[in-house]
């Protein structure tokens, strides 16, 4: 997938709007010092790029009843069946995330659960019949960082990097 080129003025609404989804586009306007009819036509023209994919608010998953976080690998007894999984898992309303990955797992999702005791009904009851050769569960106590990507300027993280030129002209040796 190709980098998309962001300006600055990009990015500073960009890393704005994802500090606050709600905040009004005339404040925004009024940050980067650009009339709001701009923001607007920024903010139209990151969700046509693909770069903004909608805006939502975040539940928080303990307070409506979701005690139990979990990440579970699982290995597939056909890997082939890889399409056909995922929607079974799209059914199942506890499976909030699903990962191809690279390394063992064929894949790995992330479950919130009412309890350990639920948890272990959706494992047993709802992904094991999706023919699993076996999962790997691990269960989340806390979540210490949560927080979106943030929005950097790659190109200057790519110069941070400073290469010896082999000059030894500041050498005194």
């Amino acid at each position: 997938m190709a980098k998309q080129i962001l300006d600055d003025l990009d990015k500073k609404i960009l890393k704005l709007i994802s500090d606050d989804a709600r905040i009004p586009f005339l404040e925004v306007a009024r940050v980067c010092n650009v009339s709001g009819a701009a923001v607007h036509q920024r903010i139209q023209k990151l969700y046509h790029l693909g770069v903004l994919k909608g805006s939502q608010f975040i539940i928080d998953p303990e307070k409506v009843g979701y005690e139990t976080c979990a990440f579970i690998g699982l290995y597939l007894k056909d890997p082939e069946c890889f399409d056909s999984v995922v929607e079974e898992l799209r059914k199942i309303p506890e499976v909030v995330e699903c990962h191809y990955t690279t390394g063992g797992f064929d894949m790995f999702i992330k479950i919130y659960a009412h309890n350990n005791h639920h948890l272990l009904e959706i494992i047993h009851d709802k992904l094991q019949p999706l023919g699993l050769s076996r999962s790997e569960t691990i269960i989340s106590f806390n979540a210490a960082i949560d927080r979106r990507c943030p929005i950097v300027d790659f190109e200057e993280a790519d110069t941070d990097v400073v290469e010896d030129s082999g000059d030894s002209s500041d050498n005194p040796e």
